[in-house]
Formats: C-alpha cells, sequence, structure tokens
C-alpha cells in the first residue's frame, strides 16, 4: 500500500469549535501483548483508551461508560469477536465497530461483516499508519452522523413553529443566518460521501424558505438542477458547474432579511421601491456565504443573479459577458421557474409560455445564448422523459414500479423520491392520503 503520511491524519484530527471531549476508544482482545501494542500506538492520538481482555468485560465496560469507537480481536475464547460486535452493534449501534482477523478467519470475518455490521477490518499483522488513519476516518464518520442528527432534529423542531415564525422572524434573522452558515460550514469539513447528506439538509432549508414565501417547496431544488445541466451544456467544468448548482440552491437566501408581504408578493405587483428592495436580496446572500471560502464562487454568482444583458440590472450594471457565465445562467433558470410558480406574475405560466417569454426577453434581459441553450435542453429532457416513462393515476400503479421523479402533491409536498420502488403498503398510503386529500396523484413511472 503506498505511505500514510502522518500530517493527513492530524488533518483529520484538527479541533473544531463545536468538538466534544476526546473520543473513547475500547480496545479488545485476549493477549495482554496485543493490547498494549495498541495502546502504544493510539497514545499520541490523545484519544481516552480502555482495554478489556474478553467479550464479556468489555460489554460491561460499555454499559457503564459511553464509547465512540471498539478494536476487537476475532479469535477470542468465549464470544468470538463477530459474535461481540453483531451485540455491540444491537445496543449501541452509532458506536463504530472494527475487527482485527486473521487471514485464515476469512468465513468469521464474512459472518461479522452481515451479523456485525462492522465498519472496517484489518488483517493482522496490521500496520499502524493505516490503523490510525482508519480509526481517524471513523471517528469522523461518527462526528459529522451526530451533526447531522442534530440538524434534522433542529429541522423538525423549526417544522413545529412554523405556525408562529412570521411573528418572531424579525428576532431570530441572527440566529437563523448562524445555522445556515453552520449547515454550509458542515459542507466544508465534511468528506466526499458526506455531500449527499448535506445537500439534502440544505434543501430542507430551501423548503423552510419556500414556505414562508408562500411558495411550493422544492423549487429552490429545481432551479439548482437546472442550473448544473445548463452549465455543463453549456461547457463549464464539473467544478464551476457545482458553484452554480450550489448557488441556485442558496440564490434566495438573502430573503431571509426582507418583510413577510415583501417576500409573498409577486414581482408584477410590486412598486418601484418595492422592486430595488427586492433586486438587492442577492448582495445580502453573498455576505451570508462569505466566510466560506468554498463558497466564494457560488456568492458571486448569487451576487450578480439580478445583472441584465443589457447593462440595466444591479448591483454593479454589467453587461453582456461581463456578467458571470453562471449569474446569466442562474437569472434564466430562476425567472423560468418563478413564471411557471407564481413568483413573478399573479398566474403562473405554463412551461411553454415561460420559455416563449425568456426567449422574448433575450438580448435585453437574458443572455440570448443561454436562453437557446436553456430552451434546448428543457425541450430534449420533455421529449426523453416522455419516452422513457408513463404518467399514470393511483389506481394504475403496481407493485415493483420504480418512480421516475419525485411524487408531490400539487402544493409541492414531497411524498416520496424520485427512484423510489413501490410495495403493497406504499400503494395502499397512497391511496388512502389520495381519498383523506380529495386531490389525484399521478406518478411518472419508469418504462422497462
Amino acid at each position: 500500500m503506498s505511505a500514510i503520511h502522518s500530517h493527513e491524519i492530524d488533518t483529520l484530527q484538527q479541533a473544531d469549535p463545536f468538538a466534544l471531549p476526546p473520543p473513547c476508544v475500547l480496545l479488545v482482545d485476549d493477549e495482554q501483548s496485543i493490547l498494549s501494542a495498541l495502546k502504544r500506538t493510539f497514545r499520541p492520538q490523545g484519544y481516552r483508551l480502555i482495554m478489556a481482555t474478553s467479550a464479556e468485560a468489555a460489554l460491561e465496560m460499555m454499559a457503564a461508560s459511553e464509547v465512540d469507537l471498539v478494536i476487537s480481536d476475532m479469535r477470542m475464547p468465549g464470544m468470538n469477536g463477530a459474535q461481540f460486535l453483531a451485540k455491540v452493534r444491537q445496543q449501541w449501534p452509532s458506536t463504530m465497530r472494527i475487527l482485527l482477523t486473521g487471514y485464515s478467519e476469512i468465513g468469521s470475518t464474512i459472518s461479522a461483516i452481515n451479523d456485525g455490521g462492522i465498519n472496517h477490518y484489518l488483517s493482522k499483522p496490521w500496520d499502524d499508519r493505516e490503523l490510525l488513519l482508519i480509526v481517524a476516518h471513523a471517528l469522523e464518520e461518527q462526528q459529522l452522523r451526530k451533526q447531522k442528527m442534530a440538524l434534522e432534529r433542529k429541522v423538525r423542531e423549526q417544522n413545529l413553529q412554523l405556525a408562529d415564525f412570521n411573528r418572531q422572524l424579525e428576532r431570530q434573522v441572527q440566529s437563523r443566518t448562524e445555522e445556515l452558515r453552520q449547515t454550509v460550514m458542515f459542507l466544508e469539513s465534511a468528506q466526499e460521501e458526506e455531500q449527499k447528506s448535506f445537500l439534502s439538509m440544505l434543501r430542507v432549508f430551501s423548503d423552510i424558505s419556500e414556505l414562508r414565501a408562500g411558495l411550493a417547496t422544492g423549487q429552490s431544488a429545481r432551479v439548482a438542477r437546472w442550473c448544473e445541466q445548463l452549465a455543463l451544456r453549456m461547457g463549464m467544468t464539473t467544478h464551476h458547474a457545482r458553484d452554480t448548482m450550489m448557488a441556485g440552491m442558496l440564490h434566495g437566501i438573502g430573503k431571509l432579511e426582507l418583510p413577510d408581504e415583501l417576500v409573498r408578493k409577486p414581482i408584477e405587483k410590486m412598486n418601484s421601491d418595492e422592486v430595488q428592495r427586492f433586486l438587492w436580496h442577492p448582495v445580502r446572500g453573498q455576505m451570508l456565504l462569505t466566510p466560506i471560502p468554498s463558497l466564494a464562487e457560488s456568492g458571486e454568482i448569487i451576487r450578480h443573479q439580478h445583472e441584465r444583458y443589457d447593462g440595466r440590472g444591479v448591483p454593479e450594471s454589467l453587461s453582456g459577458d461581463a456578467i458571470p457565465l453562471g449569474a446569466r445562467i442562474l437569472a434564466v433558470v430562476r425567472d423560468f421557474e418563478g413564471l411557471c410558480n407564481g413568483g413573478i406574475t399573479s398566474l403562473n405560466a405554463s412551461p411553454e409560455k415561460a420559455l416563449s417569454m425568456l426567449r422574448a426577453h433575450a438580448g435585453h434581459r437574458y443572455d440570448p445564448l443561454v436562453v437557446e441553450s436553456f430552451i434546448a435542453m428543457m425541450e430534449e429532457q420533455q421529449m426523453a422523459l416522455e419516452q422513457q416513462t408513463r404518467l399514470l393515476a393511483t389506481q394504475e400503479l403496481r407493485v415493483g414500479m420504480k418512480l421516475a421523479e419525485d411524487l408531490r402533491t400539487k402544493s409541492g409536498v414531497l411524498l416520496l423520491n424520485k427512484d423510489h420502488v413501490l410495495d403493497d403498503a406504499l400503494l395502499a398510503r397512497l391511496r388512502r392520503f389520495e381519498q383523506l386529500d380529495e386531490m389525484p396523484l399521478k406518478a411518472r413511472i419508469v418504462l422497462h
């Protein structure tokens, strides 16, 4: 294996201002020499180490003290490592589990993976640096899970408080802004495998903002997805397309400081002063993201989303190619969504009408190349969707069918995610919901 440098481990263990006391690591082996070797390996890392020479003794220790991670030998008298880790999984599922095993114990190792749900395993003799890095990764993963659970609890609490959200908003702006900053900082510190979880949480915050504005949830998520697709279509690198996607997800974050009556009003109903106040919310949005270096490009895109191609926009009256391409993309996608969902006009436009309106303003409000690329993309997606999927009423749905897109109510509430496979229980719940809501549901299904 390639050499693992000590600074990689140090990087994984850098201090977090919100960090808990040093993690507790339990070492389990019936050989005292192995325990001593492990103790010497981990002592410089600052972990709190406890040791047991049997699985039974280890279970007693875990019952008496919170343990973050267990390293267990496979072969021990009495209860072996696979059986021990299975019990740990049942009683303390959040504890990370690592197995030390010999080459001759492959059958028992498979049992431990299946029954004990181990996170990692290492063959003896182990490489100290590899072991240290695996443990550091495992502890960081656990910390990220704890942060994710804390954020999920916070979101549930906020949903319960939506009834009086408007009255409390002015007092909560600072704390809510800090929560959003911490959410974005969580993305900065998470490993690549945690990115999807962060984006899901970000989508929840976007949905909450949309509910406050009286809009159907999911609009920011759609804007983000189309921004990324269009950016790639127009030749952006994957990195810059992702910046544009993040800008799409967060493009309305600056609206948190606008009053309710302005946020909920279609742009065509605003007077000139209200329009000017509304158009400057992206500047505040960029300021909120300033502490996060990796979101600097997304913040710049958000800042310039209300520039106009003819130079008559805000905040800097940029024109043509002087406007960042990501901002030109965001402007087109954002207004398409707004036209279709009542954010710009009082009446919702059909997708065809919205695309026609974008084309009518190309060269003035929008970049003509962006408009034409977006129209072509949407037409291709609609054609592909119609060829590969079918829209069915709930009575036509069958067990085993797979959703081609998110299933939402007419008000935008998410019922089932894209790619969900239907079973008897889900079909029964959907039909009961349809009866209670007295609104017909239709699901787009993937054709096999």
